[in-house]
């Protein structure tokens, strides 16, 4: 690619009909072709992340990547159809089947167009390059059920309000250390599936010692590995820890906007399961990992909104609120906070399928596991779905939403927060009191405001939401609701559930 482009390449290219290109664009593009050249690499994978939050894409030649910048590369469109098992949901080859879904008829292709500003060589891969990519039509339409074009276009609306959101990311999961690298059961070919077998595994460190200083020592190797991934990676990681469950731990981010937040985590998902892999480990973002002594991993979302002109945090009450006690959100939270925190409230049946978003995950809603059971909030409460975290002044007061499974996709998990968000603003949403002992039955034996206990439950409760409803788009809840059923059913008929779970979870995420 020469240092700037005749004018009718430019017109004519996939970049300028999708209606991305401008003089901005272009020397993006220029800078990352020569960054392409100066570093070195041969290939350059292109990823676009999937509705399960998982990156797929294509690995070009350093030069056909260049050229991709402005042409694009053709993606089978299938890949946005299918579960967590990659079975096609749709009947794409069918009379019809795709009526409702114009442009993804007889698994036609779409097209990934890459951000030139995204380009960087990966840390495990020597002489590989990365860049992040969204899909579109071969016409230039976007293609608008991507969930990454989700979270866009919540926080488009956000913007037109001059508000922003910023999201902290604190992650559990758990590392295993592989037996046989080279000749397990996850490469014999005489026991691959669909989904195949995991890898046989043993423990980093024992367990039930949380941030025990002996088992971060035992960890240190994975561990070294995940931070010197995440840094090279560019990403904001603070802290790495030791978590209470056996080979669990827990990566923490500094807090960045929102849709950085969302592709740090798809980048650190990614990129920690590949180095790990390649060092003889294996890292699972899953919920509840396929063995009878666990604890549970959860993603923990610290989100706050700030005014984009000035950047100062709207959650932060300027001074003592008149006659307000502690349980009072109020007492933490200023009048935008405490609307923002109804809001989310209201919404929690409705947003559970978008922050734990797998039949595994649900299991981990239990009472006095450190997981919510109800949609209730409390003040530095970990029992609580809701945490409100700060007080008068405090510029890091923030709420944080305990309701997530590490395997949620961020984009969708941190949209839904934006539309309940919203709706609280909207229409000046009051909380109920805290709650002091958010595992507490009420009168009818039940915790106040009951979360749903399985997906299928979830999914019902987002179809009912209206207002999530409306901020998501009726046809793409449709579309995720069949994908997600899909998974849902298969689990449901599986002659050993648990099986279902090591195989589609736990090998794959």
């Amino acid at each position: 690619m020469p240092d700037s482009m005749p004018s009718d390449r430019v017109v004519n290219c996939f970049a300028h009909r999708c209606g991305e290109h401008g003089a901005a664009r272009e020397a993006a593009v220029l800078s990352a072709a020569q960054r392409i050249r100066d570093s070195g690499v041969d290939l350059v994978r292109l990823a676009w992340c999937d509705v399960h939050g998982a990156l797929r894409g294509k690995t070009l030649t350093a030069a056909a990547a260049i050229q991709s910048l402005m042409g694009g590369v053709g993606m089978v469109g299938t890949l946005m159809l299918k579960d967590t098992s990659d079975r096609t949901v749709f009947k794409v080859f069918e009379p019809g089947g795709m009526a409702d879904m114009p442009g993804f008829a007889g698994a036609a292709n779409l097209m990934l167009l890459p951000d030139p500003a995204s380009y960087q060589v990966l840390p495990w891969a020597p002489g590989t390059g990365w860049l992040r990519c969204q899909p579109w039509f071969q016409d230039g339409a976007p293609v608008a059920f991507d969930s990454r074009r989700m979270l866009q276009r919540a926080l488009a609306t956000l913007q037109e309000r001059g508000l922003g959101m910023v999201c902290g990311l604190e992650v559990e999961f758990h590392i295993y250390r592989i037996k046989d690298v080279q000749h397990g059961p996850d490469l014999d070919p005489d026991r691959a599936g669909w989904p195949g077998v995991p890898p046989d595994v043993s423990l980093i460190h024992p367990g039930f010692n949380m941030l025990s200083e002996s088992c971060m020592d035992l960890a240190d190797e994975p561990l070294r590995i995940v931070q010197r991934t995440a840094q090279a990676l560019g990403l904001p990681l603070a802290s790495l820890e030791i978590e209470l469950g056996p080979s669990q731990v827990e990566a923490v981010f500094d807090a960045t906007d929102a849709l950085t937040a969302a592709d740090n985590m798809v980048l650190f998902r990614n990129g920690v399961r590949q180095a790990l892999r390649r060092a003889g480990y294996h890292a699972t973002f899953m919920c509840r990992p396929p063995f009878a002594h666990i604890m549970s991993s959860g993603w923990h979302l610290h989100q706050s909104v700030v005014d984009l002109a000035t950047k100062r945090n709207v959650f932060v009450r300027d001074g003592e609120a008149p006659d307000a006690q502690p349980v009072d959100a109020a007492f933490t939270l200023s009048d935008t906070g405490v609307n923002w925190l109804a809001g989310l409230l209201a919404h929690a049946p409705g947003m559970s399928s978008l922050c734990t978003t797998t039949v595994n995950g649900f299991g981990r809603l239990k009472p006095n596991a450190l997981a919510p059971h109800a949609a209730v909030w409390g003040r530095d409460n970990r029992g609580a779905m809701l945490r409100v975290v700060g007080g008068v002044g405090d510029a890091a007061t923030r709420i944080e939403n305990r309701l997530g499974e590490p395997m949620a996709n961020p984009y969708l998990y941190m949209a839904a927060q934006v539309w309940a968000g919203l709706d609280g603003l909207d229409r000046r949403l009051l909380p109920p009191p805290a709650a002091e002992s958010p595992y507490a039955a009420g009168p009818d034996g039940m915790a106040a405001a009951p979360l749903p206990h399985t997906l299928p439950l979830a999914l019902d409760a987002l179809a009912a939401d209206t207002a999530l409803v409306n901020g998501l788009g009726a046809d793409w809840v449709r579309y995720y609701t069949r994908i997600k059923q899909s998974e849902a059913q298969r689990h449901a008929q599986a002659s050993d559930t648990l099986d279902f779970e090591r195989r589609e979870y736990f090998s794959r995420y």
